[in-house]
């Protein structure tokens, strides 16, 4: 993640104006040919790619954004007893029910929200729908009631002026990208698997039949001979030959795909012991969550069906999880998931999306935040305006199936890793719930590598620990702890 200085907001809104202004300066250059064609083959050729762009918009992009636009498919509404059991867990965890109420409803004054806005929001939140006619009115009144009792006053009956934040219901927002843009991924796509193959790293790639599903191509992909054995997901693997530790499995966050964890991935190969082999690791790649144009992310019940069968693959009936970011919601699905639980070890939770999801923070910074700092805009632009991760957020992010409950980690030895100037996380309620400790002592908490741990960076935004050497070596360290201990404990197990 970029600085916050006055250089990195200058050199952001540069980035941000050329990436936009090069399409319709290449709609100009091409309504202008037709008045005054171009006889040079250096002219030429600018007309041929200003058509390519022009081309790539009408016939791509605005295609794509209205075939986005259709409606999420939501779970089941999920039974009573659920409901109410969540309905506990998220009202224990609400510290300032005004601002919970403000933020959700996008800034409005609490005066603007009344007993039918409220009802709007938990319809959606909990019955999965924007139906006013579904027939759960006296469910969604115990809640609203609830909300009264936080906030110490009753609500105005109707409905008043604020409109809420409702992910999977409200339209998909998106930037359009120029052509020019996917062939710089391109580029860094080939960079990363050059970087990733000199650490000892073998490419699996989806099946051949499949390689114009994503875009930018990944030519490299033909030269390979792996081929994954789930038909969605590909990943880098690097042989586990250790006999005394467990192999990793890595699964990453939103953004450019696996460049910027390069540093974290040679630091788990660097102190590799000679006399004992290599710690394995598999890194998935999560195609719409690394600004690609493809097909849409996989559900829970599949996507965890593909990492199985990668693992299974490999012969791994134990591994350390590690994950970023929106990779940790993948961690939820793999921990409450029975079979895939069983073979979840120690596990590092980086910048953690998952936890307190019924709080409005990850939704309303990531998707309805007026961006205004440098690492707000780079968010805005580069992440939340994608039309790929954009479609991810706000018609695949069900938060009653992403969110992480301590409870669902009971008894496992978990490290949460947290950023201080985090611009995405409320990491103080974070820290607050994973450790217990309702003031500021929590961040002082020693890692012992037993139990729920934390490891605080005071100085860190959101994903920045993966680009400065001390927290990437303490968590590299962290992890080869845990794939000793790990090793340890299954051993005993057995």
């Amino acid at each position: 993640m970029i600085g916050t200085t006055t250089t990195d907001y200058i050199f952001i809104r540069v980035c941000i104006f050329a990436i936009r202004a090069v399409t319709p300066l290449c709609m100009l250059l091409t309504v202008l040919a037709i008045v005054r064609p171009p006889h040079t083959l250096a002219t030429q050729s600018l007309l041929a790619y200003a058509t390519l762009e022009t081309a790539f918009y009408f016939l791509v992009f605005l295609p794509r954004k209205a075939s986005l636009q259709s409606p999420a498919e939501h779970p089941p509404i999920p039974s009573r007893e659920f409901q109410s059991l969540l309905y506990q867990r998220c009202k224990e965890t609400i510290s300032d029910p005004g601002d919970f109420l403000r933020k959700w409803f996008l800034g409005a004054d609490l005066k603007d929200i009344k007993w039918e806005n409220v009802k709007d929001f938990y319809r959606w939140g909990f019955l999965n729908t924007a139906d006013e006619h579904t027939a759960h009115d006296e469910e969604l009144d115990v809640y609203v009631q609830g909300v009264e009792e936080l906030l110490g006053k009753k609500l105005e009956p109707g409905r008043g002026s604020a409109k809420c934040l409702r992910l999977t219901v409200d339209p998909v927002e998106m930037t359009h990208r120029p052509i020019v843009w996917y062939f710089i991924l391109g580029l860094l796509d080939c960079i990363t698997a050059t970087l990733l193959t000199i650490h000892g790293f073998t490419y699996y790639h989806i099946p051949h039949r499949r390689f114009f599903t994503i875009f930018p191509w990944r030519f490299f992909s033909l030269i390979t001979t792996h081929t994954s054995p789930s038909s969605h997901t590909s990943y880098w693997y690097r042989r586990h030959t250790s006999k005394t530790r467990l192999p990793v499995l890595f699964i990453h966050g939103i953004g450019v795909g696996l460049y910027p964890y390069m540093p974290f991935l040679a630091q788990l190969q660097d102190f590799d012991d000679d006399g004992d082999g290599e710690i394995g690791i598999i890194a998935i790649e999560i195609a719409p969550l690394i600004s690609k144009i493809t097909n849409r992310i996989l559900p829970k019940k599949e996507m965890m069906a593909e990492i199985d069968a990668i693992v299974t693959a490999h012969g791994w009936d134990k591994f350390v999880l590690v994950s970023h970011s929106y990779g940790t919601v993948i961690s939820t699905y793999l921990h409450q998931d029975t079979a895939m639980a069983a073979k979840i070890g120690p596990t590092l939770l980086v910048d953690p999306v998952n936890f307190l999801l019924h709080l409005p923070d990850v939704a309303y910074n990531f998707t309805a935040k007026k961006p205004v700092g440098a690492n707000e805009l780079q968010l805005w632009f580069f992440a939340a305006q994608d039309m790929g991760i954009a479609h991810v957020l706000r018609r695949h992010f069900f938060w009653t199936e992403n969110i992480l409950w301590k409870e669902d980690i009971e008894g496992r030895d978990v490290t949460v890793s947290l950023s201080g100037k985090d611009l995405i996380l409320d990491t103080e309620a974070v820290g607050r719930y994973v450790t217990g400790i309702d003031n500021a002592d929590w961040r002082d908490k020693q890692w012992t590598g037993k139990g729920l741990d934390i490891l605080w960076f005071p100085d860190c935004d959101h994903a920045s620990v993966f680009d400065e050497s001390e927290p990437v070596q303490k968590m590299a360290d962290i992890v080869r702890r845990y794939a000793r201990s790990g090793a340890k404990s299954a051993a005993l197990m057995e």
